[in-house]
């Protein structure tokens, strides 16, 4: 794995600890299902945050068996069987993370009819989870609109996509949440360009997936200089893309060491972001490579845009309405050269980097995905991005992660403006007002984008807009029914997950239904209904690419 602020090669043999009972072995265990879960679908407020679910429902997102919470009996017989530590759970893939002392005690699961299977993630010399830490939080101050002076530092980024007119306009991230997941926040709790967001109480969750504690001011100063660039706020001398957002701070990243359990990290975070209602969730990490290089991946088999964890993570994140912006890493001209993961995923709104004039950092990955979607979508500037230091002090540093986050922030911004868009009309938006989107490229794609732009292409948007798919790519046959059967037909640019929803005029879901569609023609998807009224009903098809809305009678 390498970060992308820079690749990391730290590989190294596994040392036998003098202290043999601190080592742990982490493992995946994959359940069969979630038949005994106490949890109920129509009551999903017993799992899911009120914010989580008012975003289903705005977008017409169904609750589904993925977000019901992992069978908590299933976990206690690992724990019980294995003797081993929780390390977390994905509801939306149905499995657990367990650390062990003995490596040898997964095997009492090999007969457990529940378990689906069980793969090895990660080892570490010492154990994982330690007391958590503890550390003072901020007593901020006071604070307070445009141009040069204003944004001070942040000007020229800031003026390169034209953010600052959503600013004017008074679109600043105000009620909009986005969750960071990073390395560390290394004092985010002291820097005096934070204040604000203190003040206001605007960081609503912390947590640190390595560790298992909510101490995340410490590890790393990454995050946090990936946060300023989004949250810092002092008028005349540093304001940030969405200044007035509201915040949660995730560690998934181990600067200990190079593992594909920090993947599972990543969903884990993902999947808290979605339960407390995030809308947009924000990483400037990425990953190819592993201490032990027979973990590395490959791009042509495992950067297809479906195949990683994070990848997966970053597809299911949207499914469930979240916008999910990332990196495309630093190894462009090096080795590797191509974009990271999870910058690879259909769905993600990946970010390249370029300087004030435009030119793209030579170093920011190159795409398309294996699976040729052009990648990264867009660039902001991340060359001489302007950023905070733990000290009090702001500095300009280079790389796709301070891209990354600025766009996130306005993405937040301008989904503010337009608070009834969906994640892929706030990506398309922003890939359509970029400066390249008629001719992309695999090192720019679609280009710099300009805010100014995507707000007016959203006011233009009717209500429930298909203007942003191919026309036809999801047909009835026909657009009429009499009976409790749909038939509908999918022509699709790629393989991916198509999201069916069936609403009635007030928007009431009256059913739905999830389908894998593959590229070209796919075979008659038949969609059961139950027994309806005559009238009409909207049916709304949502993929990590495209979205189209059409209108069915019931006779």
């Amino acid at each position: 794995m390498c970060r992308s602020y820079g690749v990391i090669f730290f590989i190294a043999a596994l040392l036998v600890s003098e202290n043999l009972s601190a080592i742990q072995y982490a493992y995946i265990v994959r359940f069969t299902d979630k038949n005994n879960t106490p949890y109920a679908l129509s009551a999903p407020l017993s799992y899911l945050s009120s914010r989580a679910v008012d975003r289903r429902t705005t977008q017409s997102i169904a609750i589904d068996s993925t977000d019901l919470p992992v069978d908590a009996a299933y976990i206690d017989s690992v724990l019980t069987n294995t003797g081993g530590k929780l390390h977390g759970t994905s509801r939306w893939f149905n499995f657990c993370v367990v650390l062990l002392s003995d490596s040898a005690t997964i095997h009492t699961l090999d007969d457990k009819p529940f378990v689906k299977s069980i793969e090895f993630s990660a080892f570490y010399i010492d154990s994982l989870h330690k007391p958590g830490r503890t550390g003072a939080e901020l007593e901020p101050m006071p604070k307070k609109t445009s141009g040069a002076s204003y944004y001070g530092n942040t000007w020229n980024q800031t003026a390169r996509v034209n953010g600052h007119y959503l600013h004017d306009d008074g679109y600043t991230g105000s009620g909009k949440l986005i969750a960071v997941l990073d390395a560390g926040f290394l004092d985010a709790n002291t820097h005096p360009g934070f204040t604000s967001m203190w003040d206001a109480g605007r960081v609503v969750d912390k947590y640190n997936f390595n560790l298992a504690t909510d101490f995340v001011f410490s590890f790393d100063s990454h995050g946090a200089k990936v946060l300023s660039t989004m949250a810092g706020y002092i008028p005349n001398t540093y304001v940030g893309a969405a200044p007035l957002a509201s915040y949660a701070l995730y560690v998934t990243e181990d600067g200990n060491s190079e593992q594909p359990i920090e993947l599972v990290n990543m969903l884990f975070a993902a999947e808290r972001a979605d339960s407390i209602g995030a809308d947009i969730i924000t990483t400037s990490l990425g990953y190819n490579t592993f201490d032990n290089p027979a973990e590395n991946f490959d791009f042509a088999t495992d950067f297809d845009g479906k195949t990683t964890v994070a990848a997966q993570a970053a597809n299911m994140a949207t499914r469930k309405g979240m916008l999910f912006v990332a990196t495309a890493g630093n190894e462009g001209g090096g080795g590797w050269n191509m974009i990271l993961t999870p910058g690879d995923a259909d769905s993600a709104l990946t970010i390249g980097s370029v300087d004030y004039g435009g030119v793209v950092a030579a170093n920011s990955g190159y795409g398309p995905n294996a699976a040729g979607h052009i990648k990264p979508d867009v660039c902001g500037m991340g060359q001489g991005a302007a950023l905070f230091l733990g000290s009090g002090a702001y500095v300009n540093q280079n790389g796709t992660s301070f891209a990354t986050p600025q766009i996130a922030g306005w993405a937040a911004c301008l989904w503010q403006s337009y608070p009834s868009a969906t994640p892929h009309e706030i990506k398309q938006a922003i890939r359509m007002c970029a400066d390249s989107y008629e001719m992309p490229g695999a090192h720019q794609g679609y280009g710099i984008p300009d805010f100014n732009c995507a707000r007016q292409r959203l006011l233009e948007v009717p209500e429930h807009p298909d203007l942003f798919a191919p026309e036809g790519w999801v047909v009835a046959t026909p657009n009429t029914f009499v009976g409790q059967k749909i038939s509908l037909v999918v022509s699709a640019d790629t393989e991916e997950t198509v999201v069916f929803c069936l609403t009635d005029i007030t928007g009431k879901v009256v059913a739905n239904l999830t389908s894998y569609v593959y590229k070209g023609y796919n075979p008659v998807i038949t969609m059961t209904v139950p027994d309806l009224p005559s009238g009409m009903y909207i049916l709304k098809a949502v993929s990590g690419e495209h979205q189209q809305v059409l209108k069915l009678m019931k006779y």
